[in-house]
């Protein structure tokens, strides 16, 4: 038994074979490079944009680890722990900020995030191109607009003096402060998102409804399928890995519900319900409190991430192809 289990001679590494080896795949990871190079000099400029303005910018999270002081910089400016996150948890206006952050980003995954798949399977069961096209037009239209030009011409409309109160007045009715209640507010805030948005966020569903196969409504046709059953069967089925890597892509997001939005249709009346995470950083940082701010955007990104985690998990679940990895 001894000699049975000498019978066969150890292999004996070869250290020129393992070089070549990774001379090899050297050599042909360059041609690959140099065979795709115009590709590259494309992605580069992109890809230092963002290395730029979305990995340099970390260098900063450690303020929310520190005392900060601008004279001192980031370096010189004494760590302190965890202080400012105990301070955020438990000072005033942030448990307030984070429950209207979490109830708008509900309603608006509710009604908003929805909003461009109906258009798109709406539109889709159009036979008038050309009426197809004006309407993707004019919802396309208010995307090309800041939140700026939006507000004010919300206020314009909504205002004391504005042409829906003027209506109401003709029909004998008091005119309505609608963007100074709170109880309204949520209301305009959804109603005003899906406006600006539901157009331009269309376009990929439409592109999406383009690449399913026409032979299965063919198929469907010739078996008796109504409208809504082929609706039903093959269209919501053919969006589904579109539907669920968009709503993979914002719910990294979820706790940021739009602060451009939000600081321009805000008004004294409503901060008690429109008051967010966002604004709440912006005061702190225009009191030049900097580590209480940083340390409530770094819970923000860490919270988000942490859901996509959960939301890519659960995907995986529902389809195992599906998912951002």
């Amino acid at each position: 038994m001894a000699n049975a289990a000498h019978a066969w001679p150890e292999r004996k590494r070869n250290p020129s074979a393992g070089r070549r080896k990774t001379e090899s795949k050297l050599r042909s990871l360059w041609r690959s490079y140099t065979n795709n190079k115009f590709l590259i000099a494309l992605f580069l400029p992109g890809f230092f944009i963002f290395f730029l303005f979305a990995y340099v910018p970390m260098y900063g999270l450690q303020i929310a680890f520190k005392d900060f002081h601008v004279l001192e910089g980031v370096w010189g400016s004494p760590w302190v722990g965890l202080d400012n996150f105990e301070r955020l948890f438990t000072g005033h206006g942030f448990t307030d900020a984070l429950r209207n952050t979490i109830v708008i980003s509900l309603l608006k995954y509710a009604f908003t995030f929805p909003a461009p798949i109906i258009l798109a399977l709406m539109l889709n069961e159009v036979r008038s191109v050309l009426f197809r096209r004006i309407i993707q037009t004019i919802s396309y239209l208010p995307h090309f607009f800041s939140w700026v030009i939006l507000a004010s011409i919300l206020f314009s409309f909504l205002g004391m003096y504005g042409a829906v109160n003027q209506l109401i007045g003709l029909l004998g009715f008091e005119p309505v402060l609608w963007l100074q209640q709170p109880d309204k507010f949520y209301g305009i805030l959804i109603l005003s998102d899906i406006w600006a948005g539901v157009g331009w966020g269309s376009i990929i569903y439409f592109a999406a409804l383009s690449g399913i196969d026409p032979t299965l409504y063919e198929a469907a046709i010739v078996d008796g399928a109504s409208r809504w059953q082929r609706l039903w069967h093959i269209t919501i089925p053919g969006m589904m890995p579109t539907i669920l890597i968009m709503l993979l892509l914002n719910i990294g997001h979820f706790l940021s519900v739009g602060f451009d939005q939000i600081y321009n249709l805000i008004t004294p009346m409503t901060s008690n319900v429109g008051d967010i995470l966002d604004t709440y950083v912006l005061r702190n940082m225009l009191s030049m409190d900097y580590g209480l701010g940083t340390a409530a955007g770094l819970f923000s990104s860490v919270f988000g991430l942490l859901l996509l985690f959960a939301t890519n998990w659960l995907v995986k679940l529902y389809d195992r192809d599906q998912g951002l990895w």
